[in-house]
């Protein structure tokens, strides 16, 4: 079931979902205090290529990164948080997007506080 949701993913949009993270991971990566959100850009991109059967796990990251994350968190990845949620509660409306809407969640989860979160198989 994991492998054709991941097709299903990809051919409808995670290859485009995932330029797109790919693109904010480099303009992140072109500022020199976000160079550490933007490598977990990369990482969120190389997820959203092929998101089931993996999870978000929480790490604990340094006091530096911390303050990263918190500035991130208010200047704009509250925005990508919640524009993911509600792209998740729009797939579970249907019984058949439920599983969509759930990589959302964790996207969102992931966008928040990038540096306080890793992915898992």
């Amino acid at each position: 079931m994991k492998s054709l949701g991941n097709v299903l993913w990809l051919i409808l949009g995670g290859f485009f979902a995932s330029i797109g993270f790919f693109l904010t991971g480099v303009l992140l990566c072109i500022t020199i205090l976000f160079i550490p959100v933007g490598l977990q850009y990369f990482k969120l991109a190389r997820f959203v290529l092929w998101p089931f059967g993996k999870k978000v796990t929480a790490v604990n990251p340094s006091g530096f990164k911390k303050v990263i994350n918190v500035i991130h968190a208010i200047f704009g990845g509250w925005v990508n948080a919640l524009v993911l949620l509600l792209v998740g509660v729009i797939f579970c409306v249907t019984i058949i997007g439920i599983p969509f809407g759930k990589q959302y969640f964790k996207m969102a989860h992931f966008v928040l506080l990038p540096l306080g979160n890793d992915f898992q198989e």
